[in-house]
């Protein structure tokens, strides 16, 4: 993110490039006063006010790939179902800078919609702030957050920043909050009593990209190496070492060292990575969206859970029943090495790809 003094993304999501010793409340009164400061007569936006206009805001312009195709499969998903609207990218880069410029060109009766993803919790607790932050910018209009893992954790810090989200959303009497796994519905609906709440999928499960013209061969790991990460390396080194006995092994990450990308390099770096996935007979991932682009690119997938139960909970509310995703709850190289001999003898063009279109509508509706 490039918030205030360019503040730019790691490999993780988040705030990097900050001293941790630096004061979070500092952080956040210099980012508002960025807000402050900044030029509503910016020429970030060219629009006719008078059109109507739905906004997707926090959209990530940043290295994550899984991030990154949220914010794609949003924009298609509102260009084709409400083709008489504008729909307009707003970076989450530019949240601050340019929040004066969007409301000058937005009416109470657009809409805005907030990117879906796994960060509405503690754990990602800056673009939590950026949310909070848009919430709190248009009280008139519809306000549609879509689907997302909740994950605030039980420490002291966790409750202080739930029950503070929870005063933010509830003074909103026009937002829709959005799941897509169950532990998550669950908890919107205890927590965010006065807000309307959906399950849907994860918008990326929107999109097919299941045409093919390439052979698949080899298996292809993608694999996290940050804090969600359950697999510890010795785990994961054995693996390697036992398939590269029998297979071809590549690697391919979702998340790419770049920041501040602009809309035809992102929709060029999602190319890529699913053209890798469309080559492999297998791709064995523990990144939530490694599962879904196998998913939506109908490629054969073994799926690791990840630390905070995100994939399974995706997995089990929507893709257990696709006969080339596997799901492995826990670690096991013999398990795994079962799957992978089962998996390599799936004709993927035999069988039916995962169509959840019908699970949008919800959304459609509101």
């Amino acid at each position: 993110m490039h918030c205030f003094y360019f503040i730019s993304y790691s490999k993780n999501k988040g705030l990097a490039n900050i001293n941790a010793s630096q004061n979070k409340s500092l952080i956040r009164k210099k980012l508002y006063l960025r807000y402050l400061l900044s030029n509503k007569g910016s020429k970030f936006f060219n629009v006719d006010k008078e059109k109507k206009k739905i906004i997707v805001s926090l959209a990530a312009d940043y290295g994550n790939l899984g991030d990154v195709a949220i914010t794609y499969a949003q924009t298609m998903f509102l260009k084709n179902n409400f083709p008489e609207y504008e729909v307009i990218d707003f970076p989450i880069s530019r949240t601050f800078k340019d929040m004066k410029a969007l409301k000058k060109i937005c009416t109470p009766n657009d809409i805005i919609t907030i990117v879906g993803g796994g960060n509405t919790g503690d754990m990602y607790d800056d673009i939590e702030y950026c949310r909070q932050f848009i919430i709190n910018q248009f009280p008139q209009n519809r306000i549609i957050s879509f689907p997302q893992t909740i994950d605030f954790s039980e420490t002291a810090n966790g409750k202080k920043a739930l029950q503070r989200a929870i005063s933010v959303y509830s003074k909103h009497k026009n937002l829709v909050l959005t799941a897509r796994e169950e532990k998550s519905f669950k908890k919107y609906q205890e927590s965010f009593t006065t807000n309307k709440v959906l399950f849907v999928p994860d918008i990326v499960l929107s999109l097919d990209e299941q045409e093919s013209k390439y052979q698949r061969d080899g298996i292809t790991m993608c694999l996290r190496s940050d804090r969600e990460k359950r697999v510890d390396k010795s785990q994961q080194n054995l693996l390697e070492t036992e398939l590269k006995k029998s297979y071809k092994v590549n690697y391919y990450d979702t998340h790419i060292n770049k920041d501040q990308l602009s809309i035809q390099e992102r929709e060029l770096e999602l190319k890529q990575i699913w053209t890798v996935f469309k080559k492999s007979k297998i791709v064995i991932t523990d990144r939530l969206h490694g599962m879904i682009f196998c998913a939506i690119t109908k490629t054969p997938c073994i799926a690791l859970d990840n630390s905070n139960h995100k994939i399974s909970g995706v997995y089990n509310a929507w893709l257990k029943g696709s006969k080339y995703i596997k799901m492995v709850e826990h670690f096991n190289v013999e398990e795994l090495q079962k799957e992978i001999e089962h998996l390599w003898n799936i004709d993927s063009n035999g069988i039916a790809g995962v169509n959840l279109n019908d699970k949008f509508k919800s959304l459609i509706n509101v």
